[in-house]
């Protein structure tokens, strides 16, 4: 029944009346995306490479979505074709843990940037380690979200118990207007720098990130090396100084099963709109040809791989 519903979603079609199309052969006749919250990087790049493929004449639906999670269910039962995730989520994806009952059959296109774990608190909040969390009401992500799921690795590396505080699964729009009005003292978020939703609430209301650095460590012992160590800039939603946080890459994922020429065309079109996307999403200006093929433990698509083989400089 999947398969069923991924052949009617990506039929692959000839053009033959239009010479020296690049996508003869390999035009979807529609695409859906999955993203995230729309008030996240995940979404306005969606919408952005959906704008793109728009002007190659493939129709595309951009959904949002609670995040990566709920992204890689839907790609994988046909729902989307495209989906953005993290690659914590996608390592309990392709082994079948965690959210997922069983291994999902997925592929990455590419590996496109990295998120950056955001603890915000207001300016004047007490809150100046994760540990302070203890005893208050805090965001921890929507629910099926990359967000929920760093959230909770965190504090158990930290050693802030579940019960030691009044957790709520929000998304980054509604942990936004929580923190803003008081209902809630801290919100998590996992996401590209700079995050606009967080960049329009620093402009109404002085927030700052909390350090999460000395506990990255731990985290990379207890979950994989896909977490590194992270920094963001001073400036960057006001700060006065750099904060040292946790990072995570992110992929742009598609089932395993998806045609070749579509996955091929699918990546040169995120690369040769690389620069107009990044004009409305700085993010995309990190895509690197170099970097996009690490997609550990994501198989790259065959497709993609004949993208990197026959570009490589």
């Amino acid at each position: 029944m999947v398969l069923a519903v991924v052949a009617v979603l990506v039929v692959v079609r000839s053009v033959n009346d239009r010479g020296g199309d690049p996508w003869e052969g390999a035009r979807p006749d529609s695409l859906v995306v999955t993203t995230g919250g729309t008030s996240g990087i995940y979404h306005g790049y969606g919408v952005a490479v959906g704008d793109v493929l728009s002007q190659e004449q493939v129709p595309v639906d951009v959904l949002d979505s609670g995040g990566s999670v709920e992204n890689l269910q839907r790609v994988a039962d046909g729902t989307a074709q495209l989906g953005f995730s993290a690659a914590d989520a996608v390592a309990d994806a392709v082994a079948g843990r965690g959210a997922f009952d069983e291994p999902l059959p997925l592929c990455a296109l590419a590996r496109v940037y990295d998120d950056f774990v955001h603890l915000v608190v207001r300016e004047d909040s007490p809150v100046r380690t994760i540990e302070d969390l203890a005893g208050r009401t805090v965001s921890l992500g929507a629910p099926r979200s990359g967000t929920a799921l760093i959230a909770h690795r965190l504090l158990d590396a930290a050693g802030v118990e579940q019960d030691d505080l009044d957790g709520r699964s929000l998304g980054l729009a509604e942990s936004i207007d929580a923190l803003r009005s008081g209902d809630v003292d801290a919100f998590f978020w996992s996401g590209g720098l700079r995050t606009p939703g967080i960049d329009r609430l620093a402009e109404s209301a002085p927030v700052r990130l909390v350090p999460l650095g000395e506990i990255v460590e731990d985290v990379r012992a207890r979950h994989g090396s896909g977490y590194r160590h992270g920094v963001v800039p001073q400036g960057m939603y006001g700060s006065t100084e750099e904060v040292a946080t946790l990072a995570v890459p992110n992929f742009l994922v598609v089932r395993a099963d998806m045609p070749d020429p579509v996955a091929r065309m699918l990546v040169t079109t995120l690369f040769d709109a690389r620069s107009q996307v990044a004009r409305t999403v700085p993010a995309a200006a990190h895509l690197d040809r170099a970097r996009a093929i690490f997609t550990e433990p994501l198989d790259l698509h065959p497709g993609a791989m004949e993208y990197y083989r026959e570009t490589k400089s």
